[in-house]
């Protein structure tokens, strides 16, 4: 069996939560799991990082476990990363850097979670993970500035980017769909930007098996991956989806365009990831968007439903 010791920067957030949940309910690795909140480790603290890192190495080799960092930090607040890019960019590019030159210096390797908004949404094929990036927004930018940072930092460190990320914990659009339910006769949501639901459940079960192959010595020769919910979808489809998990009428979501909706920071139409790159490397794909939305409304209506 795998022994690791992970830590989990970000581990309040909707994916850091679910990391830590699966990690320490594993029956395939035996995993000591510290997850700290961006209050508890703040990534763009150089000196609080490489105190975290230090301990990480340490427990490992007391323990006989193999450390590994998975990077669920992150600003993503979409539209005011417009006005406050500067602390965007703190969080999203020198935070990275700084961890992964800690990483670098105890020989840990790092795994750091990226988006679809790196790319400008303007493709007609799913994006593969060697494309040209074209971020439209301060978000994407910032996103990609971080990706640069960790591959050129000389630690053994994978990107993966994943899309429309969802769970039970946090803001998401699958969240707000579920309140807006609750709340109002009918719902307006844009048909013309399309993308990969995923669900923090699955794509934490995914970097589960990714720094498993990792710290076993079977590290994808490609050091930028995509991982995302299967399939794809618009806003106004999963929010219909949405709905229909919830024995709510479809119907009451209505469509509109891009145009009708403005919001501060502008959205790529269609940044679809392809998974060529996930299973090239002998990983798992996840399971299509539309069945992981519905074990997810499953698992968690009745928690939901008090909010």
């Amino acid at each position: 069996m795998t022994r690791l010791a992970i830590l989990v920067p970000g581990g309040s957030g909707q994916l850091g939560r679910d990391l830590a949940a699966l990690a320490r309910s594993s029956n395939a690795v035996h995993v000591d799991v510290t997850a700290p909140s961006s209050a508890e480790l703040d990534v763009t603290q150089a000196g609080a990082v490489v105190d975290a890192v230090r301990a990480l190495s340490s427990r490992a080799v007391a323990d006989d476990l193999r450390p590994v960092v998975i990077n669920a930090a992150g600003y993503t607040a979409v539209d005011d990363a417009e006005s406050d890019e500067q602390r965007a960019f703190a969080v999203n590019a020198d935070g990275p850097r700084i961890l992964a030159a800690a990483c670098a210096s105890q020989n840990v390797p790092l795994v750091h979670t990226s988006t679809d908004y790196v790319f400008s949404g303007d493709a007609e094929q799913p994006y593969e993970a060697d494309d040209a990036l074209g971020p439209l927004n301060a978000y994407g930018r910032t996103k990609a500035a971080g990706e640069s940072a960790v591959l050129g930092s000389g630690a053994a460190a994978w990107v993966v980017r994943t899309s429309w990320l969802y769970g039970a914990t946090g803001r998401n659009f699958v969240r707000t769909m579920i309140e807006l339910e609750r709340e109002r006769d009918t719902v307006t949501v844009v048909e013309d930007q399309f993308g990969s639901p995923t669900w923090s459940a699955d794509l934490a079960s995914g970097l589960l098996e990714l720094v498993a192959m990792i710290t076993n010595g079977r590290g994808p020769a490609r050091h930028t991956l995509h991982c995302t919910g299967g399939g794809q979808a618009s806003w106004y489809e999963l929010a219909r989806a949405v709905f229909a998990e919830l024995g709510a009428d479809e119907d009451r979501v209505r469509p509109c365009g891009t145009a009708e909706y403005p919001r501060t920071a502008a959205r790529p139409a269609r940044a679809v990831l392809s998974g060529e790159s996930w299973r090239g490397a002998g990983l798992t794909p996840l399971r299509d968007w539309r069945e992981a939305l519905a074990a997810f409304v499953a698992r968690h209506r009745a928690e939901l439903a008090g909010h």
